[in-house]
């Protein structure tokens, strides 16, 4: 993943992944039934996932992988850990995104844009109908697929689509505002685990250069 790209990329991703904690409101077609199946009774959830972008030209960039964490309502964890480390996380009122390589941080509050993502419908059932137009987008690559469609203006992204198979998020795809497609593959889903309590905290390291909407050292790091 190119570091330059790293806020865009976050202010897609959260989004987007919010939605794998809401109970949908009907299955009407065979992927809302299966997501309906994966998300109910979902607080927390960790994966593992592979990502792969192609740009509106048809070229792809790295691959990478790395694990995610969620929580309800807009915690959230995205770790990349080959073939360069770097971190992501939302701690509810800021997203922190950290390089190592360049021993930077970049830190912005959680906007609006946000909150009207399709990993947030995942904690509120009104969201999935008020917030996208959904439908469904038939079988193929052995998953049952739905297009979530912004209904919004501000939306980071021009679709989302959702993948399952077996009562679980499989694939998720989505293309932004400049065309890049970018696909994520899953694994290895662990629901309603235990996540320590840091695991949606970030506190920059000695020596890290700090840019963005910082917060003041007497709100942070947060205290149990």
């Amino acid at each position: 993943m190119n570091t330059r790209h790293i806020p865009r990329f976050a202010a897609l991703l959260f989004p987007l992944l919010t939605l794998l904690l809401l109970p949908t409101a009907h299955a009407a077609a065979d992927a809302r039934a299966q997501l309906h199946a994966f998300a109910d009774g979902l607080k927390t959830v960790s994966a593992d996932f592979s990502q792969q972008t192609v740009n509106g030209d048809g070229r792809p960039g790295p691959a990478s992988n790395g694990t995610l964490q969620l929580a309800a309502p807009r915690l959230f964890r995205w770790q990349v850990l080959a073939p360069d480390h770097q971190l992501i996380v939302a701690d509810g009122t800021r997203v922190w995104i950290y390089d190592p390589d360049l021993e930077q941080v970049t830190v912005r509050r959680q906007s609006s844009a946000e909150a009207h993502s399709p990993l947030n419908v995942l904690t509120d059932l009104k969201l999935l109908d008020t917030q996208f137009k959904v439908v469904a987008d038939g079988s193929h690559d052995g998953a049952q697929w739905l297009r979530l469609l912004p209904r919004t203006k501000d939306a980071q992204f021009k679709y989302a689509l959702l993948g399952f198979a077996d009562d679980t998020l499989q694939t998720m795809v989505f293309e932004d505002l400049l065309g890049d497609r970018t696909t994520i593959r899953f694994s290895h889903w662990r629901r309603n685990p235990a996540l320590p309590a840091d695991t949606f905290r970030f506190t920059p390291p000695p020596g890290a250069d700090v840019i963005g909407d910082v917060p003041t050292t007497e709100a942070y790091p947060l205290k149990n």
